[in-house]
């Protein structure tokens, strides 16, 4: 069963500075509750509807009620599980390879989605501005589907990072060289900006090299693409030319 104490804390974890307060998050679902199962994340405790999850010992997994779980899910449907998990320490970032920086992302389905990007096309470090989404926001970690263990994700003052750093520097910008005419490297920071907004103006200024992906419409009054659907494109070349 779940206690009143462990509804209010997990409750609580819906906000980021609980979040970080108590340095905990939780996840739903069991594909990925499973995918961070077989990470190296510490499981604080599992509750769950269903007689599942049998590997995880007692101590840490209790049953639920639908309707106590359906108090301390973030989903309007609940699932039939409920995980929390420890933060885990923040790990340091190597200048090397494909880094992709996002420049103040604040939709949780995007920088999910992002994340899961990054998985598949293999690249091992994703840099968020201070003012990105939570990595831990509920609605992040659903969309990742596991991937958040298999990316590193660390926030930090962008600006300084790129200054700091001796990689080429691209922007996805409208009145960039299109990316299909474009030389891309094997090495490089890759620089995604806010939805509405675009890479402001701070980190423009410290672009190396202007891409963009063309518009093959005939009308072409679409204005921009949703930011997580630029990533894949982009990534796509990026890994294609390498």
């Amino acid at each position: 069963m779940v206690s009143k104490n462990q509804i209010k804390l997990i409750s609580s974890l819906h906000q980021k500075k609980y979040r970080f307060a108590n340095q905990l998050f939780f996840a739903e679902g069991v594909k990925v509750i499973q995918e961070l199962l077989d990470s190296d994340l510490e499981l604080e405790h599992l509750f769950t509807t269903q007689n599942d999850f049998e590997t995880v010992s007692l101590h840490k997994r209790s049953e639920i009620s639908e309707s106590d779980l359906k108090k301390i899910s973030a989903l309007t449907t609940p699932n039939s599980c409920l995980a929390v998990f420890k933060i885990p320490v923040e790990k340091s970032l190597t200048q090397s390879g494909l880094i992709v920086a996002l420049d103040d992302v604040r939709d949780p389905g995007n920088l999910g989605t992002i994340l899961r990007l990054c998985d598949w096309f293999g690249i091992e470090q994703l840099v968020c501005s201070v003012g990105t989404v939570d990595l831990y926001n509920p609605k992040v970690v659903q969309a990742t589907m596991g991937s958040i263990t298999r990316v590193n994700v660390v926030y930090t003052d962008l600006g300084k990072f790129i200054s700091e750093s001796n990689l080429p520097v691209y922007g996805t910008f409208m009145d960039g060289e299109s990316i299909y005419n474009s030389k891309l490297p094997s090495e490089g920071i890759i620089v995604m900006g806010n939805e509405a907004n675009g890479i402001s103006g701070s980190i423009e200024n410290k672009v190396s090299k202007r891409i963009a992906i063309p518009r093959f419409g005939d009308i072409q009054k679409t204005e921009s693409l949703n930011v997580a659907t630029a990533t894949a494109i982009i990534l796509s070349e990026f890994k294609r030319n390498s």
